[in-house]
């Protein structure tokens, strides 16, 4: 059985479709990463997934349970077991890195704040910032910022990591250090979904890729599949002009 399965997705906003009868499962340990074009439903789907835009048709199940999105408990339960790391940090500027990371396991998850707190230093070390634990946001580059923004969704003890183009509002010099991490958790065995346009990256770290185009999955396979003989000629489009640059 999938950790993750969605059928027959959809979602809008307004009148604009912008996902559209879209299938994908991820089993436990995957590294899948979504590629494609702005505007083609990559994102959405990850907001979609989190509960963030409300789906107008289809199923989302996390270990066969299907997730009602219209109920209060169960956008919590999904919550419990999947986190979201977004391009922007969204750190609170008048905390420091400590408290930005256990704040929501000891305020809304209400487990004890030493536990809390010794884990979280744990997963600091992990992204290399244990020296910065009483560092304010303002006083760390970017690519510290989002290393604290992934340790605090580790701190929350997903299942499945969400990650939407988390290097895209880097200085080119800082997106390694960031990437860096994202490859060390991809070793350890920690289920993600990645949005993101280094697709030397994506190459690298995707246990599978899969090609969105106008809302739909387009093509899905191995990074060689995908990068070396794609089926499908929107894929191959796409491909073969992201790889001229």
């Amino acid at each position: 059985m999938p950790l993750l399965e969605v059928k027959n997705l959809a979602a809008s906003y307004g009148a604009l479709t912008v996902l559209q009868n879209v299938n994908l499962s991820i089993e436990k340990g995957e590294v899948v990463s979504l590629i494609g074009s702005s505007g083609s439903g990559k994102s959405t789907l990850l907001r979609v997934l989190m509960g963030l835009l409300k789906p107008n048709a289809g199923e989302v199940r996390i270990d066969g349970e299907k997730v009602d999105y219209g109920s209060r408990s169960s956008l919590k339960s999904i919550r419990d077991r999947m986190a979201i790391v977004f391009q922007q940090y969204n750190l609170f500027q008048n905390m420091d890195v400590l408290k930005n990371v256990t704040i929501a396991p000891v305020e809304i998850k209400k487990r004890p704040r030493a536990d809390v707190e010794r884990e979280a230093k744990a997963i600091l070390d992990r992204v290399g910032l244990s020296a910065k634990l009483k560092s304010y946001p303002d006083q760390l580059s970017g690519g510290q910022q989002q290393r604290v923004a992934i340790a605090r969704a580790l701190t929350l003890r997903p299942e499945i990591l969400l990650l939407d183009e988390v290097t895209a509002a880097l200085d080119p010099e800082l997106v390694n250090e960031v990437l860096d991490t994202v490859r060390e958790l991809a070793a350890e065995g920690i289920t993600m979904l990645i949005v993101s346009h280094e697709m030397g990256f994506v190459r690298e770290v995707s246990t599978r890729v899969v090609m969105m185009d106008k809302g739909q999955i387009v093509e899905s396979g191995t990074p060689k599949e995908i990068f070396e003989n794609p089926r499908e000629p929107r894929t191959s489009a796409f491909v073969s002009k992201i790889l001229r640059h």
